[in-house]
């Protein structure tokens, strides 16, 4: 399984137009980048590739890293820098499966699956395959499990990607308090991608401050949607994962934090 991190970054990603702080400046100086999160896996076995999440920079990705174009998706979520590169499969794409969650959200009234076939139901290459989570699904040759997490107010998803020897775990956007179920399917992965998108001392800037604290009272959530980089060293931990990449990072820490060597930059591969 090989496994290209397209976009590492939130949801303005960094360098953020129009900012010069130190975090972007520092980026731009390295020349590196955090477009809005997408990931492409590619199973060596047939050639065949998923790409889990379509962030609205996906042609600028597929063009940077020379990939080739996904066999099929994966959409975790409904938020834009998630799902509106979807649209690029306008003559870009023959004919591509979707698989998301077949469960109705109380907030919007759908599914995620039922979300993008009404907003992308002009595109005839979309054939959108609704998904139970914890429902085992063969895409590519590789064996996909949507998971629940804890993204409020909507419904989200992260997910496990396995093929014979190798396991890539992705917490989707989410806070700390991913349920135990699906921390079981996520446990145990060759790499983990943990959403992690400050450091626990910003959480005195949010209005919400932070929560699911540790004991000596570190908050793992910044806010209610997203983890802390705390927070996902704390979860990776847990879960035992043998490698793990911060992603959807934004600006917002010292270059110190947010370059430190856990948190992954656009462009990077793995072999699992």
């Amino acid at each position: 399984m090989e496994v290209t991190l397209l976009g590492t970054g939130d949801t303005t990603g960094t360098p953020t137009p129009g900012c010069s702080c130190p975090t972007c400046t520092a980026a731009n100086d390295r020349g590196v980048e955090r477009t809005r999160f997408s990931v492409h896996v590619t199973n060596e076995q047939t050639g065949e590739s998923v790409l889990i999440d379509a962030s609205p920079d996906l042609r600028y990705q597929f063009l940077r890293d020379e990939l080739s174009l996904p066999d099929a998706v994966v959409i975790t979520h409904i938020h834009f820098d998630h799902l509106d590169g979807l649209g690029n499969a306008y003559r870009l794409l023959d004919s591509v499966p979707v698989y998301a969650a077949n469960e109705t959200d109380p907030q919007t009234d759908e599914s995620v699956a039922e979300t993008i076939e009404r907003r992308f139901d002009y595109l005839d290459a979309i054939d959108v395959h609704p998904q139970p989570p914890f429902e085992t699904v063969a895409v590519c040759g590789l064996r996909i499990t949507l998971v629940p997490v804890e993204h409020p107010p909507l419904l989200c998803y992260g997910l496990t990607v396995e093929s014979d020897d190798a396991k890539l775990a992705i917490t989707g956007d989410t806070n700390f308090a991913i349920p135990d179920r699906s921390r079981q399917q996520l446990a145990d992965a060759d790499l983990l991608l943990a959403d992690a998108i400050v450091p626990a001392r910003l959480c005195s800037h949010h209005p919400l401050g932070g929560a699911h604290k540790t004991a000596s009272g570190t908050p793992r959530t910044f806010g209610t949607k997203h983890m802390t980089t705390e927070g996902a060293l704390d979860l990776a931990s847990e879960l035992r994962a043998a490698q793990t990449r911060l992603v959807h990072v934004s600006h917002f820490p010292t270059p110190e934090e947010a370059f430190r060597p856990e948190a992954a930059v656009d462009g990077e591969q793995f072999s699992l």
